[in-house]
């Protein structure tokens, strides 16, 4: 049972694939978790710079706008409004420079989503927000 007296940390899932991210949203849900979504980058650039959410997961690859180009428009351009916890990049890109680049640009930790079951995902997420 979850106790209603401390507000829901609040998670952003950034992900074109509508499967994983209702799959994501879904579960993170099921642990008392407060989740909005994006399914493109411009959508979730938006809801990155109002800002307020604990955690951000943030894919690379996204229609509009990509996962890299967000993080560096918040950090050089425009700050969020509302300071954001954490944006943990959850991406299938796992090149080294791409990897690089996302921490250079400010994301707090990275994940290669191929490498995660969603239980595991959950447990990172538990880490991060802790």
């Amino acid at each position: 049972m979850t106790d209603t007296s401390v507000p829901a940390k609040k998670i952003l899932i950034v992900e074109d694939d509508q499967y994983l991210r209702e799959l994501y949203v879904e579960i993170l849900e099921e642990e008392g978790f407060y989740v909005e979504h994006a399914q493109d980058g411009e959508t979730g650039y938006q809801k990155i710079f109002h800002g307020g959410y604990d955690l951000v997961l943030l894919d690379i690859m996204l229609p509009k706008m990509d996962g890299l180009s967000i993080l560096d428009k918040i950090k050089n351009e425009t700050p969020p409004m509302n300071p954001n916890r954490s944006i943990i990049v959850l991406s299938n890109l796992g090149q080294e420079t791409t990897v690089a680049k996302a921490l250079t640009l400010g994301a707090n930790g990275y994940m290669i989503k191929s490498d995660y079951t969603p239980a595991q995902v959950i447990n990172k997420v538990k880490e991060a927000l802790a």
